[in-house]
């Protein structure tokens, strides 16, 4: 049986935490943080977790995290 694959886009942008959740970054804080608010900058720095609805999706393209 040949090996499974990690996925490298979704290795990049998902984080596994000890135990087994997921989380990914915040879209918008990437670029024009300038004419952002503080707290929303702040808030887009920080990380949230998977929706339920692609944990299964997401745990399939990284098979061993």
């Amino acid at each position: 049986m040949p090996k499974v694959k990690t996925h490298q886009g979704t290795r990049k942008r998902i984080r596994v935490t000890g135990g087994g959740k997921l989380l990914r970054g915040r879209q918008g804080g990437g670029h024009l943080k300038q004419k952002k608010r503080p707290r929303r900058r702040r808030d887009l720095d920080r990380r949230v977790r998977v929706a339920p609805q692609d944990v299964a999706r997401l745990r399939r393209l990284l098979p061993y995290d």
